[in-house]
Parts: structure tokens; C-alpha cells; sequence
């Protein structure tokens, strides 16, 4: 899946950009630690470094660190290197120098090195803000759960699609498989993410919301059979407006075998609103959501498909985070039986897991 290309003040410098992305991203992305650090040379003479904490880089110095930046960035020859003072660093043995990059008229945002104060370790590396919970990264207050209590050591966020096939093979093989073999340590919960290919998605999001609002238990029967069902949604002729009647049609009948007030669900499904369902979405964007499903499993995101052992992991993983012993390990499954020949009926999702 390709991200989003990063803009603004460095558009016109698409070369610096990649050089960015080569000296910092790659080292994570092999595996390497996250600091890069560039050692100069060490043998031979070298001129006595600057006092930490502020003035100049003697010229000496100064022509290392810009050809070692050369070298390692691969810079063409048009681009200019401008390497700030040094200034007092938080990191104990360095100090800080503001490197830019000028070409064409143009000049990039200052990129940050630590140099030692000795002159002889250049250093790079990013600060990450870890003093938060990662488990509060997305809320699941004021939502329908299934599974475990409001205080289970591990929390489910799924965004989700109602009109997505991914999403409904998800809810139908994984849930199920997660409320047997965690029962009530896992607690499970959905939040909207209508796409906006799926024309009768936001509806759907919207007719279960009216549901959840009154009752937990329908909501969860309606998202159930919903994503058994999707590609019955439309009838024979498959269209939106069929679609669009099926929804309501299955919300006001989920809501008389709940009992609840029928002129508030049904005000609600004619209103339509779709404020709660945007705020959802725009938190899923915020995230860097941008296709379904989507878990947040204690709030450490996972999309796409994977097997089930994956997930199994990163679950465990949490809970012993959190202070508590994960079931015993999952024997391997035997090999598979063939699958079915194209155009066979698939059954219909189990309910899975306690509402909440």
C-alpha cells in the first residue's frame, strides 16, 4: 500500500527529500538501529574542535562534515551544503549544527546533525514522544463492544466498512477465533469507516448507529448479519436504493425483537445524520487510516490481511504488557482442504462473543 507523498517546503527540493528519506527511514527499514551515525575520519591531524555550545566550525571541520554529507547523500554537484553554528544539545558529548540545502534559488528546511564535541562523530537520529499510553491512541468510549469488560487488558479498535468484503471475511473468521481463545481478556469495538467507493456503506453505518444508540445487543445482530449479507443488500436489480430500503427495512425489524421505542428509530433513520459517522472517519484519517479493516490492537495498528497467528502475537503481546498470562500457544492447524469450486454458496457468519 503507497502512502501519501510528503509536500510542502521541500517540493522543490525532490533530491534533499530522498536523500532525507535514504539517511533516515533506511536504517529502520533494514533493521538497523534508528541513529545514523557517520564516523570521520579519526586518523590523522585534526584541528581543535570548537568549545561545546556555540560559535563557528573551523574551516577544516566544517569541509568534513559537508563532504561526509556529500558522500553518504550522494548530492549532485549544483547543491549547495550550508552548515550552521554549533549550539548546545540535550544529548550529553554533542552539540547541535543546522545543516541546509540550497539549488536553483531555492533553499530547503534545516535539516538537524549532532556533532561531537570532540569533532569527530557526526549523528542523526529521531525523538519520539513515548510518555503516553499507546492503548489511549484511539478511544473506544461511547461505543458497542463484544467480549470482555469496560477494564479488559486488551482493546480491539477495528474501523470498519460495512459494505466491505474484506471487512466481512474479517468479522467472520477472526472475531470468532479471538472470543474463543482470549474469552474475556480481549473487548472488541467498531468504529465507522465508510469508503467512499461503497455506495451504500455510510447507510449502513448510520442504521446501526440508530441501533447501538438503543441497543447494544441489536446493533451487534445488525453488523452481524449486514456483513453475512452484503452482497444481497441491492436485491435482484442491485441498486442503491434497494439497498438503502433493505438497511432500514432490517434496522426497524432488529429494533422490534429489541423492544425499543420505535418513533426514535425511526426518526433516526429518516434523519440520516452522519455527524457522529465523519468524526469517525476524520479519526481514522488522522490515524493514517485509508482502507478497511483497520485494528488497533492497544492502540498498536494493524491492516490488511494476515494470518491469524499474527494477531494471535501482537494480542499476547499486550497482555503481558499489561501484567497478565496469554492462553497456552495455538497448536498448528492441519493442512487445509481444497477450496471450493467458484460459484459454491459460503454459510452465512456465526454470531460471535457477548455485547457488552
Amino acid at each position: 500500500m503507497q502512502g501519501a507523498e510528503r509536500g510542502g517546503d521541500w517540493d522543490g527540493f525532490p533530491r534533499v527529500r530522498e536523500i532525507i528519506w535514504s539517511i533516515v527511514l533506511n536504517p529502520v527499514r533494514l533493521f538497523r538501529p534508528f541513529v545514523f551515525v557517520l564516523m570521520l575520519a579519526a586518523a590523522g591531524c585534526h584541528a581543535q574542535s570548537t568549545p561545546t555550545g556555540g560559535g563557528k566550525l573551523p574551516p577544516e571541520l566544517e569541509r568534513r562534515v559537508e563532504i561526509l554529507i556529500r558522500s553518504k547523500a550522494n548530492l549532485p554537484p549544483n547543491y549547495d551544503v550550508v552548515i550552521g553554528q554549533r549550539t548546545h544539545s540535550d544529548v550529553p558529548g554533542f552539540d547541535e549544527i543546522m545543516v541546509l540545502f540550497t539549488a536553483d534559488g531555492k533553499t530547503s528546511k534545516p535539516m538537524s546533525f549532532l556533532l561531537s564535541t570532540d569533532g569527530k562523530t557526526l549523528a542523526q537520529f529521531s525523538k519520539f514522544d513515548i510518555s503516553k499510553d499507546p492503548k489511549n491512541l484511539v478511544s473506544a468510549a461511547g461505543r458497542p463492544a463484544r467480549g470482555g469488560p469496560a477494564n479488559a487488558p486488551v482493546v480491539i479498535v477495528g474501523f470498519d466498512d460495512l459494505e466491505c468484503p474484506f471487512c466481512a471475511r474479517m468479522h467472520a473468521q477472526l472475531f470468532p477465533a479471538l472470543m474463543e481463545r482470549y474469552k474475556d481478556q480481549v473487548r472488541i469495538v467498531y468504529r465507522d469507516f465508510p469508503l467512499d467507493q461503497h455506495p451504500w456503506a455510510m447507510r449502513a453505518a448510520i442504521d446501526s448507529n440508530c441501533m447501538a444508540a438503543q441497543s447494544v445487543p441489536g446493533y451487534w445482530n445488525l453488523v452481524d448479519y449486514i456483513h453475512a449479507h452484503a452482497a444481497d443488500m441491492g436485491g435482484a436489480e442491485k441498486t442503491l436504493a434497494k439497498a438503502n430500503e433493505t438497511l432500514d427495512t432490517l434496522t426497524k425489524e432488529e429494533g422490534k425483537r429489541q423492544n425499543v421505542n420505535d418513533a426514535t428509530l425511526n426518526a433516526c433513520i429518516e434523519k440520516q445524520d452522519d455527524t457522529a459517522v465523519k468524526a469517525s472517519i476524520k479519526l481514522a484519517t488522522d490515524l493514517g487510516v485509508d482502507s478497511t479493516p483497520a485494528l488497533f490492537i492497544n492502540g498498536e495498528r494493524l491492516e490488511g490481511a494476515v494470518p491469524v497467528e499474527y494477531v494471535y502475537r501482537m494480542i499476547d503481546k499486550a497482555l503481558v504488557a499489561e501484567g497478565q498470562t496469554p492462553p497456552p500457544p495455538v497448536a498448528p492447524k492441519p493442512q487445509s482442504a481444497p477450496a471450493p469450486a467458484a460459484g459454491t454458496n459460503s454459510q452465512p457468519a456465526n454470531r460471535a462473543g457477548s455485547q457488552q
